[in-house]
C-alpha cells in the first residue's frame, strides 16, 4: 500500500525534476544557443514553458509546506538536533530547517553560527591554536585531522554531540562552555545557546565564495569531523554548493566524507523535508546524496513505512 508520504513526495519530486530540467535548458538556450538564427519563437516558447514549470515548483513547495505535518510527524520524536550554519547560509533556509525539525518532533538544542574566520584558511593557524587549547580531558583527537575543518569538527563533535554508542554526553558543562566561549572570543563562532545533541545539521549557502581561501573544503571536512562523533549529520545547502569547489561538491567527492548525507535544494520545501528524512536515514545506518545538483543520486529519501 502506498503511504501518504510516498504519494506526496513522489508528486512533488516529479514537478521539481521537470522544472529544474526546463529551467536549466532555458538558461542554456537563452544564453545564445541560437544566435543569428532568428528563431525567436522557439526561445519565447521555451521561456513560456520555463515560467509555467516555475509555477509548478511554487505549487509543489506550497503543497509540501501544507503536507509537512503529516509527512514528518514523529520522524524525530525523542531525538535531539543541533544546528550549525556557515557564513553564507540564508537565514530563511535556516529558519525553515529548524521549523521542519520541530515539526518532526525533534528537540533543537541550539544553533552555532560559524563565522568567516572559521571558514578561512588564512585563519587556520589561529583557529588550530584555539582548538588545541580547549581539548577536554579524556578527548582523543584523530591524528589525521590536521586541517582546520577536520580538527574543528573532531573537537566540537566530541564537545557537542552525544556518544552514538550509548547516548551519553561527553565532558562537562564547564568544558563545553570553555570551548564555545573561547571560539566566540576568537571571532570563530557566535551562538545564543548550544546544548549537546544526538544529531547535527550544517546549513550552508550556494557556494558562491567556496573557492576563496578553501572555504568549501573547510566546511565539508567540518561536517565530516562532526559525523565521526554523532549519530548522524546532514549538510544542507543550495544548488550551487554542489558545484565546483562548493562544500556539498567536496563532500560528495572525498571518500572520507561518504558518511555525511548531503542535500542541495534546501531552498525548496522538498529539500527541507529531505534534510529531516536524511537524519532518520542516518539513524538507521544509511547515507544519501539528495537534490538536483552534481553527483546527487536521488531527489529525496525513499519513502519508509510509517
Amino acid at each position: 500500500m502506498i503511504s501518504f508520504r510516498h504519494h506526496a513526495i513522489s508528486i512533488a519530486a516529479v514537478f521539481l525534476a521537470l522544472a529544474v530540467g526546463v529551467v536549466l535548458g532555458t538558461r542554456t538556450h537563452g544564453d545564445g544557443l541560437f544566435p543569428g538564427t532568428g528563431d525567436r519563437q522557439q526561445i519565447d516558447d521555451l521561456r513560456a514553458a520555463n515560467d509555467h514549470l516555475n509555477e509548478q515548483v511554487k505549487a509543489s513547495d506550497s503543497f509540501l509546506a501544507g503536507a509537512a505535518g503529516k509527512l514528518l510527524a514523529g520522524a524525530l520524536a525523542n531525538r535531539s538536533v543541533l544546528v550549525f550554519t556557515t557564513p553564507d547560509a540564508d537565514s530563511a533556509d535556516v529558519d525553515a530547517v529548524k521549523a521542519a525539525l520541530t515539526t518532526a518532533g525533534a528537540n533543537v538544542t541550539g544553533r552555532v553560527d560559524l563565522t568567516g574566520a572559521f571558514t578561512d584558511s588564512s585563519e587556520g593557524d589561529r583557529l588550530r591554536t584555539a582548538l588545541m587549547n580547549i581539548v577536554p580531558a579524556g578527548a582523543q583527537l584523530k591524528i589525521d585531522a590536521v586541517d582546520q575543518g577536520s580538527l574543528a569538527g573532531d573537537l566540537l563533535g566530541q564537545v557537542l554531540l552525544t556518544d552514538p554508542a550509548n547516548g551519553n554526553v561527553r565532558g562537562t558543562q564547564q568544558e563545553r562552555s570553555l570551548a564555545l566561549e573561547t571560539l566566540r572570543g576568537g571571532g570563530f563562532v557566535t551562538f545564543a545557546d548550544a546544548q549537546p545533541a544526538q544529531l547535527a545539521v550544517v546549513v550552508t549557502g550556494d557556494g558562491a565564495r567556496a573557492d576563496q581561501n578553501n572555504r568549501g573544503t573547510i566546511i565539508a571536512r567540518f561536517a565530516g569531523g562532526l559525523r565521526s562523533h554523532g549519530a548522524g549529520v546532514v549538510l544542507a545547502g543550495r544548488y550551487g554548493a554542489a558545484e565546483g569547489p562548493g562544500p556539498i561538491a567536496v563532500t560528495r567527492s572525498e571518500a572520507t566524507l561518504a558518511t555525511v548525507t548531503t542535500v542541495d535544494n534546501v531552498d525548496h520545501e522538498i529539500g527541507r523535508i529531505t534534510t529531516v528524512l536524511g537524519l532518520t536515514e542516518q539513524l538507521s545506518g544509511g547515507t544519501g546524496r539528495y537534490g538536483t545538483g552534481a553527483k546527487a543520486t536521488s531527489l529525496t529519501v525513499a519513502a519508509m513505512p510509517r
